[in-house]
């Protein structure tokens, strides 16, 4: 399929679009919240996480990110996503408590939280086993889990980008775990740095078979890499016909995957318009405010207005349409 003529391809994704989705493009509205950038794991790729004797290390209290949680429960803001570095100084219960406040205050609110990274992190840490972790998460209102860590699954690609980072046989046993407890999640692919065309089809085909036996995962996301600030080094971006290709690809070879997320945040507002061509019948969100991506050279730090992301998608030919996290249809806008 990386061979095919780039337009014959992306005719066949938007064929599959179209089967699944129509012309529709869903959207929430949500906020990123990243508590902590202080991390035990010294990730290649990440600009994030600040180890190292990095001065600029933070830790969010919990009132400070009931403050955020208050404003945006105050605009009608549906989602919270919580997710940051692997914090070997917060304690378990840090991150318990605050899923619990969120959810006993806001209990209309979905919390998004926790990748499998986190999880195994957390595992590891506090001596317990993936299931007691997960069913730490459920008591104290996790709704659902994103898709982060996940990636590139090829191990020699990932002993070197993420060497004692979570493995892929262990990040797909968690959410294999998550699943079985009838909750759903996310998966994402990280590309566009060493990784080869072969190590995405493979990253693809272990999704495949998962969702296969378990059909919990909500949507797929590739994750442009990005170039700034971290160790790897990679001198030259991803074009934009090898992400669209890898879209498209993606749409065709998930089929059993119900959405494909072009992530506005690290394949730019433009690009992930363009991909809604090539398969992508999901933009993410407003997102408000995001720390991660945009240490690393994204433009994502401050989110998209809604208005704006709503035109943006009713000009380029598309359906807007509002969802929730677990993606039931909110409103067409």
């Amino acid at each position: 399929m990386y061979d095919m003529e780039f337009f014959d391809l992306a005719q066949l994704a938007d064929e599959k679009r179209k089967e699944l989705h129509g012309k529709k493009t869903y959207f929430n509205i949500n906020r990123h919240i990243n508590p902590t950038n202080v991390c035990k794991d010294v990730c290649k790729f990440c600009a994030y996480s600040a180890s190292r004797k990095n001065p600029n290390q933070y830790t969010m209290s919990h009132d400070e990110i009931m403050n955020i949680v208050k404003d945006i429960d105050s605009r009608g803001i549906k989602e919270v996503h919580i997710v940051s570095a692997h914090n070997p100084n917060t304690g378990l219960e840090w991150y318990l408590e605050i899923f619990k406040r969120i959810k006993t205050e806001y209990p209309h609110l979905h919390v998004k939280a926790l990748t499998a990274a986190e999880v195994h992190f957390l595992s590891e840490e506090y001596n317990k086993s993936y299931d007691e972790i997960l069913d730490l998460m459920v008591e104290n209102g996790v709704d659902s889990m994103p898709g982060g860590g996940a990636e590139i699954f090829d191990e020699k690609v990932r002993d070197f980008i993420c060497k004692g980072k979570v493995t892929s046989a262990q990040w797909l046993e968690i959410h294999k775990k998550w699943h079985q407890r009838g909750k759903k999640s996310n998966v994402t692919m990280l590309f566009g740095h060493i990784e080869s065309r072969e190590n995405r089809i493979d990253h693809m085909m272990r999704i495949r078979d998962l969702q296969d036996e378990t059909g919990g995962f909500n949507c797929f996301i590739p994750l442009v890499y990005q170039t700034e600030n971290n160790y790897l080094n990679i001198k030259k971006d991803i074009t934009a016909n090898e992400i669209l290709r890898t879209m498209a690809i993606s749409r065709l070879v998930l089929d059993n995957v119900p959405n494909l997320k072009a992530y506005w945040v690290t394949s730019t507002v433009n690009l992930a318009l363009i991909a809604q061509e090539f398969g992508a019948n999901d933009l993410d969100g407003t997102i408000e405010k995001e720390s991660i991506n945009s240490a690393a050279g994204a433009a994502s730090a401050n989110g998209v207005v809604l208005e704006d992301f709503v035109q943006l998608i009713k000009n380029s030919g598309f359906i807007a349409v509002e969802r929730d996290s677990i993606y039931n249809e909110i409103k067409v806008w």
